[in-house]
């Protein structure tokens, strides 16, 4: 039986580590619900921002206006909660890793995360204005265009989560360059294919317009490239 104890400690461990994890994110949701409509407001002002002649967001369900605001903050306190949770799986393998892995996935949480927020900070201020002002420019003069809030959500999650990960991809490829399961020179053979890659990954993620493939698509082949020339010029292995 003594040997089935360091295995039973780390249930344990394992264990303790969800739970402070999940805390993190349960404290954190906590203190962002008081401010949710402040935040519902700030995700909803490029739209509203476009909104003219009568044209405005509605609500069709009656919780929605109670539910909406929670669910993007429930998205804002997820996202803050990363730093902590990762913190607490860390102590939990990093005991287990040698010197090169724990660099590397160091450098792939930091560099990622970073990347991610730069994504949707990218998606949210040049992208939401242009799709946003698209659709709006479409609707025929004799329709009152009235968007309903849960729709929106669902739109604006979508994009985000679409353009955070889409900004992954240098680190992705740096991972794999690093670990050897890719050359460099097969990744610079594939570019063509990339780039067709790239608008078919755009046309699945964004709504089925040009104008949001193509803000999709391009961004992907420059990171594309920035993970290539990332990938010669830094090294994780040492």
């Amino acid at each position: 039986m003594t040997h089935f104890k360091p295995f039973i400690q780390q249930l344990i461990e394992l264990r303790n580590t969800l739970f402070r994890a999940a805390v993190s994110f349960i404290i954190i949701f906590i203190c962002l619900s008081f401010y949710a409509n402040d935040i519902y407001s700030f995700f909803s002002a490029p739209i509203i921002a476009k909104l003219t002649d009568g044209n405005r967001l509605v609500s069709t369900g009656l919780t929605s206006t109670f539910l909406v605001p929670l669910k993007i903050t429930a998205f804002v306190s997820f996202l803050l909660s990363l730093p902590f949770i990762f913190y607490q799986f860390w102590r939990f393998i990093s005991p287990g890793l040698y010197k090169k892995e724990k660099k590397l996935i160091l450098f792939s949480f930091v560099s990622g995360f970073v990347l991610f927020f730069i994504g949707m900070a990218f998606a949210y201020y040049l992208i939401f204005p242009i799709v946003f002002n698209f659709f709006i420019l479409m609707t025929p003069s004799n329709v009152s265009l009235m968007i309903d809030i849960s729709n929106y959500l669902d739109l604006i999650l979508s994009l985000l989560i679409s353009f955070g990960l889409a900004f992954e991809v240098p680190v992705i490829i740096l991972i794999l360059v690093t670990l050897g399961w890719v050359k460099v020179k097969k990744l610079q053979e594939a570019r063509p294919y990339m780039i067709v890659i790239a608008f078919i990954i755009s046309a699945i993620l964004t709504p089925p317009d040009v104008i949001s493939q193509f803000c999709l698509a391009i961004p992907l082949c420059f990171l594309y490239e920035l993970g290539l020339f990332a990938s010669k010029r830094i090294n994780l292995k040492a």
